[in-house]
């Protein structure tokens, strides 16, 4: 199941940061002129922000000494058991995540935000986010990572941002702007969100998927 929203130039950046933007390096016809006869390639230049799309947060954009893209543990991307929490409210409080396994589980946060992606109220503020006390209690229980399906896991009604300093504090990275939570199984899936390997950067898109069997 693709959990990640599509790409799309001109859109899709982090309110207020450049959105992407997509030309031809090389196009198909100036292509032509280098190769055989039939034979014609595309080239393309991608200019985006981290922060574009579907995208995981590793220390390095928090904490200057943090680790970075390059450093990133697979092991916490990669087909990862996840753990599914499901809540309506805005704010999410410790009991959110009362009896659930958090440890070395990849704790998805479906809020159903997603569905107003694309629209004023996706980036009205009003967005589900963790509460201080929760970022607290995740970082504790040291999962592999925390995803959610809104526009921030932190609220952004103030410029504080105690999801992020704690999570990522904690070496726990964090995915943001996650889509189709509502169709994934509440146990049994596994995760991967893996981003290209860039040193010196703390934030890259994903293509974030869950794989599970039909027949659990």
């Amino acid at each position: 199941m693709d959990l990640s929203h599509e790409i799309v130039p001109g859109a899709t950046a982090y309110p207020g940061l450049p959105q992407p933007v997509l030309t031809s390096q090389v196009s198909r016809e100036q292509s032509r002129e280098t190769y055989a006869p039939g034979t014609e390639f595309h080239t393309g230049r991608l200019c985006l922000v981290g922060q574009t799309g579907t995208y995981l947060d590793v220390p390095f954009h928090r904490y200057a000494d943090g680790y970075d893209l390059t450093a990133l543990d697979l092991a916490r991307v990669a087909g990862v058991p996840t753990t599914v929490i499901e809540t309506d409210k805005q704010e999410i409080s410790p009991e959110c995540f009362s009896g659930c396994t958090l440890r070395g589980r990849a704790v998805l946060i479906r809020t159903g935000w997603s569905r107003y992606w694309g629209t004023d109220s996706y980036e009205s503020g009003e967005h589900p986010h963790l509460s201080a006390a929760s970022a607290a209690l995740l970082a504790d229980a040291g999962p592999a990572l925390v995803g959610i399906d809104s526009l921030n896991i932190d609220g952004t009604h103030t410029r504080e941002r105690p999801a992020h300093t704690q999570l990522l504090g904690a070496g726990i990275p964090v995915v943001e702007h996650l889509t189709n939570l509502s169709l994934i199984p509440e146990q049994g899936g596994k995760f991967t969100a893996v981003p290209i390997k860039v040193a010196g950067l703390g934030t890259f898109p994903v293509r974030a998927f869950l794989t599970y069997s039909r027949w659990m």
